[in-house]
């Protein structure tokens, strides 16, 4: 089986058992949400749809986006990713993973330092709690 493991300073932290996950957030000047879909296939995390609430600095939606009820959908172009980096800041509103229709903040999931960090987040067999990742770990 597939999941979505988070690594923090290159160690694995957390497992979900998921296949398709929503990273969220808002954005820390427009102050509006953002929203992108993916799937895990293998070990890597698929872009499959994207949602900005709102438009202005550095947020534009892309060519194609569809204005839906004051939201912006889109598909990404782009092939599958091999990890994701997710950089959490004390300065900014923190991240959400959302999966089975429910959001939890990306620091409730794994322990952050007070200053912030790096989250990788990758798709990985669930069980991996503790193990050391790095680019080579992205492509098996």
């Amino acid at each position: 089986m597939t999941g979505l493991c988070l690594a923090v300073a290159g160690v694995i932290t957390a497992t979900l058992p998921v296949t398709d996950f929503t990273l969220a957030w808002t954005h820390s000047v427009e102050k509006t949400r953002w929203e992108e879909d993916y799937r895990v296939v293998g070990r890597a995390l698929v872009p499959v749809a994207a949602r900005v609430h709102g438009s202005g600095a550095g947020m534009d939606p892309p060519a194609g986006a569809r204005l839906h009820d004051g939201v912006w959908e889109y598909h990404p172009a782009g092939e599958p990713l091999p990890g994701l980096y997710v950089t959490v800041s004390p300065y900014t509103s923190g991240y959400e993973l959302c999966w089975n229709r429910q959001c939890r903040p990306l620091t409730g999931i794994v322990a952050m330092p007070a200053q912030g960090g790096v989250v990788e987040l990758l798709g990985c067999r669930p069980g991996a709690l503790g193990q050391s990742v790095s680019a080579a770990t992205y492509l098996r």
